[in-house]
């Protein structure tokens, strides 16, 4: 059997599942990875491992058994000196085993953007334990805010607004840690007006020095993830060039070719200025971007998917105004079932996806609700309103 390319994805979430779709109508075969059996992505690839991804040696085994093209974090959490040392023996690691490497840990990707780079950033300090952090916190100012320089989905991050708070922010970002370091980042809060997510793509292509912005996506989080975001969102020029430069800086830096999540805070000064802030990065496809799976023509995973395997990316990406909204368990259960779909969906212009999770815990995303609208206004109330019309029902209801 020929395939096009065949790609080892090391996560098998929501995001994985939408990138196995598209890699998979480009031709490709995938073997998808996960700690845990039947994860989202694993029900649409070709194959299956089921392991740790902080399990180095099993890591390698898979690789070496499988031989892949291209091999596509899709985590955080991962062993990422073994993906440096398969780089070595000729593998291809996306975008690379550095931008790996240096995403999983937010201490890395921060002083590049700070020290080497330059980018605009907020006052931070790093603490391995309590008196470090009572220091940071003193070096920042009140309010901060303290998370892992490693974890998932905005997990173990607090905002502190004195030293009263200090020591149980402490606790939830150790509580919260993925992988093996105690460390955590105390940095400056940042009053922003909004925040966003920028898209960005590093491709083969010769055009704009192969890269291309998709339209910036706004979002909203609670608790450190994202519940809602929308696409397009108003920016002044000046503010959109600025965060275009930096990202194209950052990317640049970290090289190899797919998509980034590179996200910014935009500040409104006293004289309508707008100041940008560089905030993290993700070097796969993100959460907030789930909204160009119906406000782009080619979804951030169909670009993802072109950029890792070598295909041609468009210089322009247009957006209608769209909205995604999460769907969010609120338990323990390992047997779940849906209902108000029909509903949901009833309005012109609505959507769902349900990542098929075989299991549910609070604050878990199961799913989410996307919209198109007259505008970004209209298009989130019709995705939140869908969004609230899904229930979750668990096993002992």
């Amino acid at each position: 059997m020929s395939h096009s390319a065949t790609i080892l994805l090391l996560g098998s979430g929501e995001l994985g599942r939408e990138f196995v779709i598209s890699a998979k109508r480009l031709g490709a075969y995938v073997i998808a990875c996960d700690a845990y059996d039947n994860a989202p992505a694993m029900q649409l690839a070709d194959a299956r491992e089921v392991f740790s991804m902080l399990d180095g040696v099993r890591l390698r085994e898979v690789a070496e058994r499988h031989r892949p093209d291209f091999i596509v974090p899709e985590i955080e959490a991962i062993r990422t000196e073994v993906l440096t040392e398969l780089e070595r023996e000729g593998f291809t690691i996306v975008p690379t085993s550095r931008a790996a490497q240096m995403t999983m840990n937010r201490d890395a990707i921060r002083d590049l953007a700070a020290h080497d780079l330059g980018l605009v950033t907020s006052r931070y300090h790093y603490a391995k334990n309590f008196e470090e952090v009572r220091a940071a916190a003193a070096h920042t100012g009140y309010p901060c805010v303290i998370k892992p320089v490693m974890s998932s989905s905005g997990k173990g991050q607090s905002k502190v607004d004195g030293e009263a708070g200090l020591e149980e922010a402490w606790d939830y970002a150790v509580a919260n840690m993925r992988g093996d370091r105690a460390r955590v980042i105390v940095e400056q809060f940042v009053d922003f007006d909004y925040e966003i997510t920028l898209l960005t793509v590093r491709h083969a292509g010769e055009a704009n020095g192969g890269i291309t912005f998709c339209p910036p996506i706004g979002h909203r989080q609670e608790r450190g993830d994202y519940q809602e975001s929308w696409q397009p969102i108003a920016m002044s020029e000046t503010a959109l060039a600025a965060a275009q430069d930096m990202a194209r800086k950052v990317v640049d830096e970290l090289g190899g070719y797919g998509l980034f999540g590179v996200e910014f805070f935009v500040a409104r000064k006293e004289d309508g200025s707008e100041e940008v802030i560089f905030s993290e990065l993700s070097p796969r496809p993100h959460d907030t971007g789930m909204v160009t799976l119906v406000s782009q023509n080619l979804t951030e995973f169909d670009l993802h998917a072109r950029a890792v395997m070598g295909l041609p990316v468009p210089e322009t990406i247009w957006a209608r105004p769209s909205a995604s909204a999460v769907i969010l368990a609120e338990r323990d259960s390992e047997a779940l079932s849906y209902t108000g779909l029909a509903e949901a969906l009833a309005e012109e212009g609505t959507d769902l996806r349900i990542f098929a999770k075989p299991d549910s815990r609070p604050y878990r995303r199961m799913g989410v609700a996307l919209a198109t609208g007259a505008d970004t206004d209209e298009a989130r109330h019709k995705a939140r309103a869908a969004a609230a019309k899904v229930h979750i029902h668990y096993g002992d209801d």
